[in-house]
């Protein structure tokens, strides 16, 4: 995506996630090493009413880096979204040149590959180990993750070994996503099969009660992974993957002896807009 943002002259990325977004915090360190403008914009997409909510994480972060930042009062959708259209034009009018990543990069012509290149890193790290992952598990809402991931692994058919765990509490849209993102990806990638829906495994189970809300089978998952193994995990993804594997692994979903890959995408600063819920620990 950025060496196309490069090639194509524009001076500011532009994109749009939630208030406590870790693909706009990443978006604003991009640009800021490759010396561009960056405009993000931070819908409400989580009924959250931290009072530093909007102050501290991802987003305080990204105002460190220098991005704009443009609050917007509009609820979750993992579609293309109007003020993210408006903000471009706005660009436009003042003279500059965006270069437009939807939520996630998603929907990006080439938001898929990054997590097929995922997935070569993983086979070459499986040849340095000696053996290979039985599953990978994987949080799921906007769906180039799960997707580029899906056709990643399509190549040595683990394709339904990806387990994706869905937080955004639209399944049936996010699966309809994950599965164009990844006929288009495998496109692409000249795959030379086309991805079917039986492809996409997505499990409903613990996105509840909303996006970005935790459960408190996703707080006791971040207590737990965080007192066991010293990672963090936040309530708006990693939290809800990792309650999922969790309870995955109990119920026996896995069959003995597995080696389950479990893929944290980043989303460790988001848990600071939730200091009153952790206040605690």
């Amino acid at each position: 995506i950025i060496p196309d943002a490069i090639a194509s002259d524009a001076d500011t990325l532009v994109t749009v996630g939630g208030v406590q977004s870790n693909h706009t915090r990443m978006v604003a360190a991009v640009a800021a090493k490759i010396g561009m403008k960056c405009l993000l914009v931070q819908e409400s997409w989580v009924p959250h009413d931290d009072v530093v909510y909007d102050r501290v994480g991802n987003i305080l972060l990204s105002r460190i880096l220098g991005a704009e930042v443009r609050l917007v009062d509009e609820g979750f959708d993992i579609g293309i979204r109007h003020s993210w259209e408006k903000a471009l034009y706005e660009v436009k009018a003042r003279g500059g040149r965006p270069y437009a990543i939807p939520a996630g990069a998603s929907v990006h012509p080439n938001g898929g590959l990054g997590y097929v290149g995922f997935a070569e890193e993983v086979r070459a790290q499986e040849e340095q180990l000696g053996f290979g992952f039985d599953y990978m598990v994987v949080c799921t809402v906007t769906g180039s993750t799960h997707a580029g991931m899906l056709v990643g692994f399509a190549k040595d058919g683990r394709q339904r070994n990806v387990i994706g765990i869905d937080a955004s509490a639209t399944p049936a849209k996010t699966k309809a996503q994950v599965l164009s993102i990844a006929r288009h990806t495998a496109t692409l990638v000249e795959l030379g099969t086309e991805p079917v829906e039986d492809d996409v495994v997505l499990l409903e189970d613990y996105a509840y009660p909303r996006y970005g809300i935790p459960s408190q089978e996703t707080k006791e998952a971040i207590r737990l992974c965080a007192r066991t193994e010293g990672m963090i995990t936040d309530p708006v993804y990693e939290g809800k993957s990792m309650q999922g594997m969790i309870d995955l692994v109990q119920r026996g979903f896995f069959p003995e002896g597995s080696r389950i890959l479990y893929a944290h995408l980043g989303g460790a600063p988001a848990i600071n807009g939730y200091r009153y819920t952790f206040r605690n620990g």
